[in-house]
This record gives C-alpha cells, structure tokens and sequence, in this order.
C-alpha cells in the first residue's frame, strides 16, 4: 500500500466522524458547554478545522480557505490567517455560536478537499521534507505535521462525541 493511500484513509475517516458527530445537532447543542471552562462541540468542529486549513495548506504552499474562500466571513471572524483558536479564552469560546452545523460541515468539507488534493500527489520522499521551524528541535518534517493533524482532528473528535453524549443523555439524567 502506497502511504498515500494510507493517508488519504486517515482523513476519510476524520471526515466520517465529522459527519457523524455533527449531525442534526441544533445551534444550541452546538454551543452547549458541560462547563464554563470547557469547550462547545462547535468551538471544537471549527478549531479542528482551522488547524487542518491552516497547516495543510502551508504544506501545500497555498492560502487557507479560511481566507482565500472567505469561510472567514460565514463565522463572522476577521480574516486573519493565525486565529485558529490556540489560546481562546473561555469568554471567546463562549462567544463563538455557529447558526448550523451545516456550515461547520461545509467549511470542514472545503478543507477535506483541498488536504485530499495535497495528499494526492504526494511521494514518500515529500514526508522527509524538513520544514524551516527552527522553534522545534529537531525540526518537523512534513510526515510529522501531516501526523500531527491527524492526531489533533481524531483528539478533538472524541471530545465532540464525548460532549454529544452528554447532551444525549441529559434529558434523563437527573442533573
């Protein structure tokens, strides 16, 4: 098996899950926050999603959609390439409230296609190319940062669908 296959597989499955976890829940389930310092299904589905933008389509020496789309614009966010939801405040997590799912799911599809456009034409010799972070010791590779997106997206989809199942169940949990 080619490893791009491999790869391709991986994010199909991010994509799957996306679907699955996001599917018909209203606004307000979006936002729904188990706590006042943790994170809503929403906040999560868009921030895994600006990660992937914006990681992928610096390997892929391209603009985010996030801009370049103006995906920015349907979440009533400025245009600006480095908010990706490092370092939120609980009060802007709070804040963030997507009207659908549906548009978290359209924007998570417009990234899955541009990262399985990359991932397409990739060789196994490209996963060796080292990136010129010189913050990281040794310096990632593009292997690496391709994992690491891959085990960012699946970490914050369990707590998604963490998060879901608590909504689920608190309509007979007695809390």
């Amino acid at each position: 098996m080619h490893i791009r296959d491999v790869l391709l597989d991986a994010f199909g499955r991010i994509d799957e899950e996306m679907q699955q976890t996001l599917a018909g829940l209203t606004a307000e389930e979006l936002a729904f926050r188990p706590h006042e310092e943790a994170n809503s299904i929403g906040w999560l589905a868009w921030h895994l999603t600006r990660v992937q933008d914006d990681h992928m389509s610096d390997l892929a020496s391209r603009p985010q959609a996030w801009i370049a789309d103006g995906w920015h614009q349907r979440f009533d966010k400025p245009a600006n390439a480095r908010d990706v939801g490092f370092g939120d405040s609980s009060a802007q997590v709070a804040a963030f409230k997507p009207a659908s799912a549906a548009v978290l799911l359209e924007y998570f599809a417009a990234v899955h296609e541009r990262t399985q456009e990359f991932l397409g034409g990739l060789e196994p010799a490209d996963l060796d190319r080292v990136l010129d972070e010189p913050q990281w010791s040794p310096p990632p590779t593009v292997g690496v940062r391709i994992v690491s997106v891959i085990s960012d997206c699946l970490q914050h989809i369990g707590q998604m669908a963490y998060i879901r199942g608590l909504i689920e169940k608190r309509h007979w949990l007695p809390y």
